[in-house]
């Protein structure tokens, strides 16, 4: 019996959140609704633009956020990721730890600081990303310890610790340490440029070890060549995983298993739309939860959309109320 119902292997990576207008993103080369690495150099021009103001700081990474909307559902969830032993650092593992999940993976110390995702979001409510890993970046087969991947019930990888060769051998570990102890791998694709950059490893990984993919349309796109979310959903059915969802923000998403039809899931619309940021997070997270509690795969679906739904009414990717008693007071939860 598994002790943890997720373990996820991420980007520690504290956001930091601005509204910006659509000539900021073009100045800086920041393409909308993607993310891109930069430099030290490029990461300083930005924060201190005169247009980057009345920024919000929360700690943030695509797996650090999954693995607090599943503390948030009531869940039990483990992250690995490095920081370093400075103020940003320092406050990711104090936010994280906070929600409740397990961050235990020792700091890094090769003189880097910790990382830090510029966060651009424009008045339609989409988020564009500029990503110093820093860090972040650090992680390599020797922070994936033992234990860590053997008692979760399902490993979740974030995509983009595929760009780098040693985070991509560092999601290679923790995979044979989950596969090896009999448990489920699952993988988020990220970004639809990671997957093009990648696209050759990734395909051949995703056959051989990965159970679950989470991808929006365009991703989905990027890995299939299927424009329709429909069809993206059948390709991914039938060549890459056995289980699997494809999100298409307001117009919900396309979930699958081994058995029977590929089932279209309702979008809930949100209170307001602040800030899509995280949203693809948290729903991996609501169907991650229902999945290791035995909901059916529908049911997975519909939890996902509240847990984005209740991200993206405000800005910052965790949730700012109780999952649980939200998917409780919604009949999803008992």
């Amino acid at each position: 019996m598994a002790d943890i119902q997720v373990a996820a292997l991420g980007n520690a990576i504290v956001d930091v959140i601005a509204e910006v207008d659509e000539g900021f993103l073009a100045k800086f080369e920041v393409p909308k609704g993607g993310m891109i690495l930069i430099d030290t150099e490029k990461a300083e021009a930005i924060s201190h633009a005169e247009e980057f103001t009345d920024t919000v700081m929360v700690a943030g990474g695509s797996a650090g956020n999954t693995c607090a909307c599943i503390a948030s559902l009531g869940g039990t969830a483990r992250f690995i990721g490095t920081v370093a032993d400075d103020k940003h650092g320092n406050a990711y593992r104090e936010s994280l730890r906070g929600t409740g999940v397990i961050f235990d993976t020792p700091n890094v110390t090769d003189g880097k600081p910790s990382g830090r995702c510029l966060i651009s979001v424009t008045s339609d409510a989409e988020r564009s990303m500029a990503t110093y890993l820093g860090a972040a970046g650090d992680i390599t087969p020797a922070a994936v310890l033992e234990g860590d991947f053997e008692t979760a019930q399902i490993c979740y990888l974030e995509g983009y610790n595929f760009e780098a060769p040693e985070s991509r051998e560092a999601c290679r570990e923790a995979a044979r340490r989950a596969k090896k102890a009999g448990r489920f791998v699952a993988m988020t694709l990220s970004d639809s440029g990671m997957v093009e950059r990648n696209f050759e490893p990734l395909v051949a990984f995703l056959k051989e070890t990965v159970d679950m993919i989470f991808a929006n349309h365009d991703e989905a796109k990027a890995l299939t060549g299927h424009d329709d979310a429909m069809e993206a959903a059948k390709a991914m059915k039938a060549e890459f995983c056995l289980w699997g969802a494809v999100t298409m923000s307001e117009k919900g998403s396309m979930v699958f298993g081994p058995q029977g039809e590929i089932e279209h899931v309702d979008a809930i619309p949100p209170a307001q739309l602040v800030d899509t940021t995280g949203a693809g997070d948290a729903y991996a997270a609501g169907w991650l939860f229902g999945f290791t509690t035995c909901m059916d795969l529908k049911s997975c679906g519909k939890l996902g959309s509240l847990c984005a739904s209740e991200v993206i009414s405000h800005k910052g990717a965790r949730p700012e109320v109780s999952l649980r008693k939200l998917a409780q007071e919604k009949g999803l939860l008992g």
